[in-house]
């Protein structure tokens, strides 16, 4: 019992040190070797050596490309004037009157075609700052109105999403991005309408308020929030981005590339993987691995490469610092790969330890004799203590994958319906305050989290825990469809 409590307490340490601003390259290998320390439980320096390293250098193996390739598309997106045309076009299309709805589905659209979610704030804030105005709706609903169309549905239960959150899952149960496509789109659409619900009800309870007197102008990010918008893999001191030297780019332009994501995803994936002859994989050369394995990696990789290559092609002289810009996004994927890199490589060392027995038990029968319910838990908390669904997931799936893998055969229930669980479970609790993503979109806004966290934390906690029920539900009566 007091290895586990010297877990615990190693876990609180590493929620609260992070919050603080310490950057978990730091925390996780030191925690990790304090918890050795602590418990007594193994060699030190072949703990960081062997299991810390081991792991987080396996993670940045399988991620690498999918994180790289991300922060490329996204920055080309951004300076190109793709992005901010898309929210323009689908916020001039549905008018003043659907405000809310225009500034959900312009999100929604961005980063479900692969967008980083930092580039889809800032070019959507200035717009619906005055999309907001113009309607007289208060201000303070602005960041929850942008987290329900960027970090929910399209984040983890769209079927296809290149987000990291789908793609993470992927080798740990041999799944494709595609997984459990039907109760993805059901669970989506829960997330999308009780969300939407909220706003509605929030922006009639407000409406005396107004917009409200408010300074429109972006304030400069300071040095602490710099440190946390880089963590997620953006650089708040590029911002603003001066306009392409052509002007922007027609909306069809503009919206190609994000459509080529999803169809060659969904291409390779189905049609072109399958007719391959993949049997060399089976060599140790390359990794005595099998297609289901990387199926769903090479996908996305094969996606986002294609979509990169039209993004240039359809935009060359609307980018005259080609190479600045895929620079600037690759150097912006370092960070964030290496931070939940480091987090894997913690929770492998954690998962080292005699007393994470005692944890994985206690975890594993939170849900009784369904699998489901005792992952969504064990991921949602997880994502929720190191304040990322990507880090949360990841320090999950490492220690226990192998443990839901043989529940679920056990049950009957299909690796792909643990992979959306797995998913859509990473959109809760990871949005509590010390977010770094609620922090800098708050920041973006202008707003405290007194001012507009409560509506923030409904559209992107309170209504994902709700879908995530219905997933669970749904997935227990009729299994994955």
């Amino acid at each position: 019992m007091t290895g586990v409590l010297i877990v615990v307490l190693v876990l609180g340490l590493l929620i609260y040190l992070a919050y603080r601003g310490i950057s978990v390259l730091i925390l996780a290998p030191m925690l990790s070797a304090l918890a050795v320390l602590l418990t007594l439980d193994g060699p030190l320096l072949a703990s960081y050596t062997q299991v810390f390293m081991g792991a987080a250098g396996g993670f940045i193996t399988l991620y690498f490309p999918v994180f790289l390739l991300g922060a490329i598309f996204g920055k080309l997106m951004e300076d190109s004037g793709s992005a901010e045309v898309l929210a323009r076009a689908i916020i001039a299309r549905l008018g003043m009157a659907r405000a809310m709805l225009a500034v959900v589905l312009s999100c929604a659209v961005m980063t479900y075609g692969g967008v980083s979610l930092f580039v889809v704030a800032f070019a959507v804030y200035p717009i619906a700052a005055a999309l907001f105005r113009q309607a007289d709706i208060p201000k303070r609903l602005i960041p929850a109105t942008i987290a329900l169309g960027a970090f929910t549905f399209t984040m983890t239960a769209l079927p296809g999403t290149p987000a990291i959150q789908n793609a993470i899952p992927m080798p740990f149960f041999g799944t494709s991005p595609f997984a459990a496509p039907g109760l993805g789109v059901i669970t989506a659409l829960v997330m999308f309408g009780l969300g939407m619900a909220w706003l509605s009800y929030r922006a009639r309870r407000l409406a005396a308020e107004g917009y409200g007197d408010h300074e429109d102008a972006q304030p400069a990010p300071d040095p602490a929030l710099r440190e946390r918008a880089a963590g997620e893999g953006f650089d708040l001191m590029e911002l603003p981005v001066a306009a392409p030297p052509l002007g922007p780019p027609p909306t069809v332009v503009a919206v190609l590339p994000l459509v080529l994501v999803i169809a060659v995803n969904l291409l390779f994936t189905f049609v072109l993987i399958p007719t391959m002859d993949t049997s060399y994989l089976a060599l140790p050369l390359y990794g005595e691995t099998s297609i289901e394995q990387v199926r769903g990696i090479w996908s996305v990789i094969a996606a986002l490469v294609l979509s990169l290559l039209v993004v240039i092609a359809l935009n060359w002289r609307r980018l005259p610092k080609l190479t600045a810009s895929l620079d600037s996004g690759a150097n912006a994927s370092l960070l964030p790969i290496f931070n939940t890199a480091s987090l894997v490589g913690f929770g492998a060392v954690i998962a080292s330890l005699a007393a994470f027995l005692l944890i994985r038990d206690a975890v594993v029968g939170l849900g009784g004799d369904n699998p489901l319910i005792s992952l969504a838990i064990a991921v949602n908390v997880l994502a929720g203590m190191t304040g990322s669904a990507s880090g949360g997931m990841s320090i999950a799936l490492s220690t226990l994958g192998d443990t839901y893998l043989e529940m679920a055969a056990a049950r009957d229930i299909s690796p792909e319906l643990l992979h959306r669980v797995t998913a859509v479970a990473t959109g809760g609790l990871d949005t509590l305050p010390h977010n770094g993503a609620v922090i800098t979109l708050l920041a973006i806004c202008g707003l405290t989290h007194r001012q507009a966290y409560f509506d923030l934390a409904m559209t992107a906690m309170v209504m994902p825990f709700a879908a995530l029920i219905v997933l669970i539900t749904l997935g227990t009566l009729f299994g994955s469809f």
